[in-house]
C-alpha cells in the first residue's frame, strides 16, 4: 500500500473542516506553506520548510452548529490523544493510519490570565467538541485573515477548489516577534527562519504587507507590544547571534549563512515594521 503523503492528510483535514473553513485560521508551518500560493507570493527555488503539526486557530465564540468539528475528524480516521493533566486535557488529533507523524493541533486565544483563583491553570477549553490550547497574542491571527486556494490543480487532493483562511502576512510576523522570549532555543531558530523565508517569498510585495501592519495589526496591539515589534530589527536582526546561526543550520541545501538570514530579515523588517 502506497504511503500517503502529508497533503493528502491535510486535504483530509481540511474536509473535516469544511462546515467552519470561513472562521477557522491555518496558522504556523501550514500557513507558511499555503503562503506560496497567495497572488502576492513570489516563486522561489526552495521548498518551503516542513511541519508535521497543522496547527489550527479557533475563535474562542465559534458558532455552534449542527455538526462538530470531533466529530466529523474521528469520522475520518483522525484519533484524538490526550496529553497532560489539564482539564480538559491538550490534545493532538493525529491520523489513525498511515504515516502517524500527521497530527492537527487546535488553538483559541488567551484572554485574560493563565492561572486562575487557587492556582488552577486555565489554559485549554472546549470548542465544538476539540480541546484547544489557550495561547498568548493567538487573536492577531485570526484577525483580517487572508485567502489562498487550494485544489489538485495546486497539487491539494481535495473534491474541487477549497478557500482557505491563513493570517495576513504582517500578523504571521508580528505574532512570531512577540512569542520569541517564551519558545525554547530550537523553536526560536525555527521562527526566524520562517521570518526570514515569509520575508522572501513577499519580497516583490513588502509594501502591500506595511500597509497590512499600520492598517490592520498595529492599531489593534497595545503600544507596549507595538514598540516591541518596532523595536525588534534592532533588538534581535542587529548581528548574527546564536539563533540566526542555528536558523541557517536547519535549512538544509540552501547554502544559506547566518549573515544572509540576518541580512534579509533586518532589511525586510525595517521595510514593513519601522516607525
Amino acid at each position: 500500500m502506497a504511503v500517503q503523503s502529508d497533503v493528502e492528510y491535510f486535504a483530509r483535514l481540511v474536509d473535516a473542516l469544511e462546515p467552519w473553513l470561513d472562521q477557522v485560521v491555518i496558522i504556523g508551518g501550514w500557513a507558511h506553506r499555503l503562503y506560496r500560493l497567495h497572488p502576492l507570493a513570489q516563486p522561489l527555488d526552495y521548498e518551503p520548510l516542513g511541519t508535521f503539526d497543522t496547527d489550527i486557530a479557533v475563535p474562542p465564540d465559534l458558532p455552534a452548529t449542527g455538526e462538530q468539528i470531533r466529530a466529523r475528524l474521528l469520522e475520518r480516521d483522525f484519533r484524538e490523544e490526550l496529553m497532560g493533566d489539564m482539564q480538559p486535557p491538550a490534545a493532538h488529533y493525529r491520523v489513525e493510519s498511515g504515516d502517524n507523524s500527521f497530527y492537527a493541533e487546535f488553538l483559541t486565544p488567551l484572554e485574560g490570565s493563565a492561572v486562575k483563583r487557587g492556582g488552577r491553570r486555565d489554559v485549554t477549553a472546549r470548542v465544538s467538541g476539540v480541546s484547544v490550547q489557550k495561547l498568548r497574542h493567538l487573536e492577531l491571527l485570526l484577525q483580517n485573515p487572508w485567502d489562498v486556494m487550494i485544489a489538485p490543480a495546486t497539487g491539494y487532493p481535495t473534491p474541487g477548489v477549497r478557500r482557505i483562511l491563513v493570517p495576513n502576512v504582517a500578523a504571521f510576523l508580528v505574532q512570531k516577534i512577540l512569542i520569541h522570549e517564551k519558545r525554547d532555543r530550537d523553536r526560536r531558530a525555527k521562527d526566524i527562519l520562517y521570518i526570514h523565508d515569509t520575508i522572501e517569498t513577499f519580497g516583490g510585495n513588502l509594501a502591500a504587507i506595511r500597509e497590512h501592519w499600520q492598517t490592520n495589526v498595529r492599531p489593534a496591539l497595545h503600544a507596549k507590544a507595538a514598540r516591541v515589534v518596532e523595536r525588534a530589527a534592532e533588538e534581535y536582526f542587529r548581528e548574527v547571534d546564536d539563533t540566526t546561526r542555528e536558523a541557517a543550520r536547519i535549512a538544509t541545501g540552501r547554502n544559506l549563512t547566518p549573515e544572509m538570514v540576518r541580512e534579509v530579515c533586518a532589511f525586510g523588517w525595517q521595510q514593513i515594521f519601522s516607525a
